[in-house]
């Protein structure tokens, strides 16, 4: 295979040294990395982009949901979180790939290759959910503030101050190291865990074995908790943050093998903290009044200090403040980057904000916007909350059905695109994550849902993917013999990069995939709107 000489890289500031928080490569550095200390070396300076956008999983949102599952369920819903780390990994490790390879932002290849108006619809479900994720964040600080005495006006403005002038520095290595240092402050999760003393034996045997709690008339709150911890911990701003930011530290092809590593010690910190979160909320509240009555995270940490002293409280709280700033600085780069893409706007931590004025503005006027509506009188703070949780399920498997698509375009990561068994559990995960969107509409519409209906509605799910799935295999033996002439050729994958955007040939739509898509979107729209209609009515009520 011939190497690509022009690429599609959008601005001049995501070619050259990668300068990342722990260490440099040099653009011209090509040499063969030989032996585990220039491994590591090269390892240090790519960590960043996976550990960030896992940490920023682990935010406020992760933290009431997480707790509220300890609260109300011990840790009989810690198998969760095992389930979800390979859809955590797939997913992340498709957006890496295309960062990596093509040089261009997740919304702005959808844009190209799917039309204007998938690339709009795209954009503004992102930034619908992730300007309610922001709030969720600095309602976190408020709480965290709140019980750890601080002015609740004095903690959301310095905290606003913290993650706008973070980004807004002109140096990608100092906003890493900040953002990093952040992360390392996710640790305070691990002595929470030892403070509370939960039962090693009873978190192991949870983590693995599978259950429902509650009798048959509980069975749809579980499912909604289930359903929050699916959309806190694979949430569509990750899809678009890590692409984009891959790019901005100027990640190419060569290092894939090293973000994949990257990708992996943030994962494994986020299940860490979150198997944390939850075993230590499970034993401060066993056994307690205060046990299946979850509130918010403020009673999180006020049960905690009751349990296992102040000192468990404060921890607690001043990790709640450190998750809500990680994820604060991420949603917030996530929404300038897409907006950014699409408008053609220069978009780089490398450059001050003379050099990117627009992308600059989005970031800091999403932060000044929440820390506004978190401080005004009577906010509905916890239909928000709930709100952001119900979009992430209800927009999740839009997301990854163009992360699929995209990652089997030729045209776009050529010898790059996905294998056979990543489409497969791809496909899978969609299909699961659909079901669950329906799911969680239907419960939020209509609160009397009983189990046989929940069940009904997962049976029919399971029915249409399994014929989805039959059409998928009949298109694909009847074109078996065309496309193993067209097998992707993998030679010289390190040295590929996508042509210019104007050079790729636009992508091939089946009537099937037409079909598809449009049902997809018509469904998401609907959801929305009522999901959104509902909510409205809930604060109206208040």
């Amino acid at each position: 295979m011939t190497t690509t000489t022009l690429t599609a890289v959008l601005d001049p500031e995501h070619v050259g040294d990668i300068r990342g928080a722990l260490g440099t490569i040099k653009l011209d550095d090509t040499a063969a990395r030989r032996g585990r200390a220039a491994s590591l070396k090269t390892l240090l300076a790519i960590v960043g982009p996976g550990l960030i956008v896992m940490v920023g999983d682990n935010d406020a949102g992760a933290f009431a949901t997480y707790g509220q599952a300890g609260q109300d369920y011990g840790t009989r819903l810690l198998w969760t979180l095992l389930l979800l780390v390979p859809v955590l990994y797939v997913n992340q490790e498709m957006v890496l790939r295309l960062g990596a390879v093509t040089g261009v932002g997740h919304a702005r290849l959808i844009l190209e290759r799917f039309g204007k108006f998938w690339g709009a619809f795209s954009v503004i479900d992102l930034f619908l959910l992730n300007a309610l994720t922001i709030i969720t964040e600095f309602i976190g600080i408020t709480l965290a503030a709140s019980y750890l005495g601080l002015p609740k006006l004095a903690a959301v403005i310095l905290a606003g101050l913290v993650v706008i002038g973070a980004a807004s520095t002109g140096s990608f290595r100092r906003f890493e190291r900040i953002a990093v240092a952040f992360c390392a402050g996710s640790l305070l999760l691990i002595p929470l865990y030892f403070l509370a003393h939960p039962a090693p034996g009873q978190m192991a045997h949870d983590f693995v074995i599978p259950q429902l709690p509650g009798d048959a008339g509980q069975l749809s709150t579980v499912m909604l908790l289930i359903i929050g911890i699916v959309g806190t911990t694979v949430a569509p701003w990750q899809l678009f943050f890590q692409q984009s930011y891959v790019i901005d530290k100027r990640i190419t092809p060569r290092f894939i093998r090293y973000e994949k590593a990257d990708l992996w010690i943030g994962i494994v910190i986020v299940v860490i903290g979150g198997a944390a979160l939850m075993g230590a909320t499970a034993a401060a509240f066993a056994g307690t009044r205060g046990a299946g009555h979850f509130g918010d995270a403020a009673g999180l940490a006020h049960g905690l200090a009751a349990y296992a002293g102040r000192a468990t409280g404060v921890l607690f709280a001043v990790a709640l403040l450190d998750a809500s700033i990680i994820g604060a600085f991420a949603v917030s780069l996530s929404t300038a980057y897409a907006i950014s893409d699409v408008l053609g706007l220069r978009h780089s931590l490398h450059r001050g904000i003379k050099g990117a004025k627009g992308f600059y503005a989005i970031y800091a006027a999403l932060i000044g916007a929440a820390a506004a509506i978190v401080l005004i009188p009577g906010s509905p703070l916890g239909l928000l909350t709930e709100g952001v949780q119900v979009l992430a399920g209800v927009l999740l498997p839009s997301a990854t059905v163009f992360l699929l698509l995209l990652c089997n375009d030729k045209e776009v990561l050529g010898p790059w695109v996905n294998g056979r068994k990543t489409n497969v559990f791809t496909c899978a995960v969609v299909a699961v994550l659909v079901t669950l969107s329906v799911v969680l509409t239907a419960s939020v519409l209509f609160p009397a849902i009983t189990a046989r209906q929940i069940a009904g509605i997962m049976i029919c799910c399971a029915c249409a993917s399994l014929l989805a799935a039959g059409y998928a295999l009949t298109q694909r033996l009847r074109g078996a013999r065309r496309a193993r002439a067209q097998t992707a050729d993998r030679a010289g994958r390190e040295s590929w990069r996508m042509p210019p955007l104007s050079l790729l040939q636009r992508p091939a739509m089946s009537a099937g995939r037409k079909i598809g898509m449009s049902a997809l979107r018509l469904y998401l729209g609907v959801a929305m709107i009522l999901v959104i209609v509902k909510i409205a009515q809930l604060a109206l009520g208040h």
